[in-house]
């Protein structure tokens, strides 16, 4: 947890109302999310419960397994399950765009992606384990069923999946985006309850956010006191009316909360780098739906060596450029690093636009700017520096003494030999420069998978599902 969002938490337990720590919006909304509320038997690692899902809050759809423990019943939730979720999924896929790309071939992308919203992280888990336990199940032989459940539990998978890529608002959590725009007077731990941490933002805390017969649990495990002396003697009933009915009980206001959720967010302003983020999700969603419609067989049970590796890779670029974008986007974001010393803001007091360096064909315009700034620079000169003010700009620092900092712009100023007009800040701006810089940064030398060493395995096998794969103990 930084500096400013535990003084936000001090600040909100003092004030009982939850603090802003964002001053945008960091994740893209769509203009219809499909909010998915999914509950567990408990116990139980992935055997599902019910379900509450769909686009339109007047109209939410419920599914229900009266008998979770029946085989057969689990997989006839999952066909209803799919047959809500995939004609969602198709709906995107029609509009699309050609992109160009350097040195590749040009792709097609959809011009909007679908998004599954669920309350918090372990919805998301769940959802992994259901689309592991889905998509290796086969549609002949022993035990078949729909074709659509297999491909429902791959694309359960990738959304499980692609919620862990830093930045992707395919598949958010409720709770770990209110979360990062503001700041409760609880635990962290305690932010997880979605009940409670609405409160925090709306009203205030109350005894009545986290009494579970007011607020039942957001999934997707249940409320003990709930499992014991309702779910249990309506399952052993075998009343199939009685299980629905009190399983809707649990799940409505979860619903109504998740749209609460929506809008709260929905009020921010996007960041500035929301959307370009947002093109890499339908990008993703769009080789997904390719890679499916090519034939290509779902996804592995685990990665081989080389592909895990390249995975964490993209991963922690992502989660560099998710940092520095935030940054840029957000002042409140950029505080963070204005107290750690890797960013300083202030004044222009002094510029110098025509200055060079170099002689004859070497000589190169490099514009100085002096800065005056309250903030403790903990940077060397030679340090390269950005700036959200002009994020095509390129600056070096040259010296930092008793709050006077002198930066060198070193690109973005046109090719003339002189800067172009508003490259360089004027006397009297004020301006920000961070070591954060959102700069390529190419992919690591990985050898092939054919050369994984056989420190790692060596060569992978090329996968080809098996029976054995849909295999599981808790399936």
């Amino acid at each position: 947890m930084s500096l400013l969002t535990s003084l936000a938490r001090l600040r909100a337990l003092d004030e009982g109302r939850a603090q802003p720590i964002a001053t945008v919006r960091h994740c893209h909304l769509s203009t219809r999310p499909m909010v998915f509320i999914p509950l567990k038997l408990s116990g139980e690692a992935a055997a599902p419960l019910a379900a509450m899902l769909g686009t339109d809050r007047a109209h939410p759809h419920l599914l229900v397994v009266t008998q979770p423990r029946n085989r057969d019943l689990r997989f006839a939730w999952a066909a209803d399950l799919a047959g809500l979720l995939l004609p969602y999924l198709d709906g995107f896929l029609d509009d699309t765009e050609t992109v160009e790309r350097k040195n590749s071939d040009p792709y097609e992308r959809t011009l909007d992606a679908p998004q599954l919203i669920v309350p918090n992280p372990a919805g998301v888990a769940f959802t992994r384990l259901l689309g592991r336990s889905t998509r290796f199940r086969r549609t002949d032989g022993p035990y078949p069923v729909p074709e659509s459940v297999p491909l429902l539990g791959r694309w359960l998978t990738y959304f499980a999946e692609r919620a862990g890529y830093p930045g992707s608002s395919l598949m958010p959590a409720a709770t770990e985006e209110l979360g990062r725009h503001w700041a409760s007077g609880q635990s962290g731990l305690e932010d997880a309850n979605l009940a409670a941490l609405m409160a925090w933002i709306t009203d205030g805390p109350t005894d009545a956010a986290e009494d579970p017969l007011i607020w039942p649990p957001a999934g997707p495990a249940t409320d003990p006191g709930f499992d014991a002396e309702v779910l249990a003697p309506a399952i052993e009933s075998e009343s199939a009316e009685r299980i629905t009915e009190a399983l809707r009980t649990q799940l409505e206001p979860t619903w109504r909360l998740m749209w609460q959720a929506v809008d709260l967010l929905a009020g921010l302003e996007a960041g500035a780098s929301v959307a370009q983020r947002w093109e890499h999700d339908r990008g993703s969603f769009s080789a997904m739906a390719a890679h499916i419609a090519e034939g290509a067989p779902p996804q592995a049970r685990r990665d081989g060596a080389i592909a895990a590796a390249s995975k964490l890779a993209r991963m922690e670029r992502a989660q560099a450029s998710y940092d520095v974008q935030r940054a840029y986007d957000d002042p409140l974001v950029m505080a963070e690093y204005r107290l750690s010393g890797e960013a300083f803001a202030g004044e222009v007091i002094e510029t110098e636009p025509d200055h060079t360096e170099g002689e004859g064909r070497s000589r190169k315009l490099r514009p100085l700017v002096v800065i005056k700034t309250d903030d403790p620079v903990r940077l060397s000169p030679g340090t390269a520096l950005g700036t959200p003010q002009r994020r095509a700009q390129g600056a070096e620092l040259v010296e930092s003494y008793q709050g006077l900092v002198t930066v060198k712009i070193t690109k973005g100023m046109g090719r003339a030999k002189t800067p172009a007009p508003g490259s360089v800040p004027e006397v009297g701006e004020r301006v920000c420069y961070t070591s954060l810089t959102d700069d390529f940064q190419g992919s690591p030398t990985l050898p092939d998978a054919e050369a994984t060493p056989w420190t790692h395995g060596g060569p992978p096998q090329e996968y080809v599902p098996t029976d054995e794969d849909a295999e599981e103990e808790w399936s």
